[in-house]
């Protein structure tokens, strides 16, 4: 049952969620892209939206905006219903979106301006923060890919919103500029800004996100901290290494270790063999030990620790319903308010 939450527009969010949104349904004429969605972000957190493509994470923050009618569900974001208070929203929102661009001839100092608010900060401090200082006079055409993507994080932090939404931060980022703009996001997040983060990039969400929900085919499958997600889908850990002459011995030691589930190996293995053990961390220390003790530890030892990628791909594994392809929303532009994806 939904019961209608109004937030006060006074700062007081921490008395309700930023976004939240049950039953959220947008379909593509005969095709569900999001499946009776429900979300919640809370005041101050960095919540990132993951999954493959199509799974309905950029359909889903625009709605949350107001620049996609749902055709089911309730929304709430910051008190509002974007679908019918989209001009009282849009000032508390600020957005950097896949597909964002501006008028070719239009100079980043003209862009600031344009964009710029009563709340506005200082465009010139976001400019020299994020590497564009040296860019103000140039014109949107002339900019780099890279370029561009850090513009749009700067009109999207503007006007100082209290919810920032953020659909592939990092695309086409040098690794230097992604430490930058995640240097920016943390600095946002300690300053109580809520983020909404759609994100492919699994180091960047582990990065920056309180939580992350994974999606697919438009329906959550789980959410949760990084570390409980990995915990829950990706907790096994792996040890490979070639068997040295003085160690064959240890292999049926290592066997029967605690943690470990599974081991392999010829059937008849001997030295020079190569051989992988599967099984919780705590395999890595006790393997370690045995090898050591044996005399010898072999020179191409290497441990895979289980991260977030690995929980995604486990999450995304699991047999259920294909996703809908990213072909089927290249016809969906129709019904976006306000101009084009």
């Amino acid at each position: 049952m939904w019961h209608e939450r109004r937030c006060r527009d006074d700062g007081g969010m921490s008395e309700c969620d930023v976004v939240t949104v049950r039953g959220l349904q947008k379909k593509y004429g005969c095709r569900v892209v999001v499946d009776r969605l429900d979300l919640d972000v809370r005041a101050g957190e960095i919540v990132g939206l993951a999954g493959a493509n199509g799974a309905g994470k950029t359909t889903t923050v625009e709605c949350i905006q107001g620049l996609r009618k749902p055709d089911a569900g309730q929304l709430r974001v910051l008190g509002y219903n974007p679908a019918t208070q989209s001009a009282r929203l849009r000032p508390l929102v600020g957005s950097q979106l896949q597909d964002s661009a501006l008028p070719d001839r239009l100079r980043v100092s003209e862009a600031l301006g344009l964009f710029a608010t009563r709340r506005a900060r200082d465009g010139g401090e976001l400019l020299e923060q994020f590497g564009l200082a040296q860019r103000r006079r140039s014109v949107f055409s002339a900019l780099s890919g890279g370029e561009r993507q850090r513009l749009f994080l700067v009109l999207a932090l503007l006007n100082r919103p209290r919810l920032v939404i953020l659909d592939e931060l990092t695309q086409g980022l040098d690794p230097a500029a992604r430490r930058n703009v995640w240097a920016a996001i943390r600095q946002l997040h300690a300053g109580g800004t809520t983020v909404l983060l759609v994100t492919h990039e699994m180091d960047e969400a582990e990065a920056l996100c309180d939580r992350i929900v994974v999606l697919r085919a438009g329906r959550v499958l789980d959410a949760g901290t990084p570390a409980e997600l990995v915990d829950r889908h990706a907790r096994r850990a792996t040890v490979t290494f070639t068997v040295p002459d003085r160690a064959a011995a240890c292999l049926a030691e290592i066997r029967q270790l605690p943690g470990v589930q599974a081991m392999d190996m010829p059937s008849s293995p001997r030295a020079g063999a190569r051989v992988t053990v599967l099984g919780d961390r705590s395999i890595i220390a006790h393997v370690g030990a045995i090898l050591v003790r044996g005399g010898t530890v072999p020179g191409d030892l290497s441990v895979h620790v289980p991260d977030l990628d690995d929980a995604l791909q486990s999450l995304l594994d699991r047999p259920g319903d294909d996703a809908p392809a990213p072909a089927d929303l290249k016809t969906a532009g129709n019904d976006l308010i306000g101009g084009r994806r």
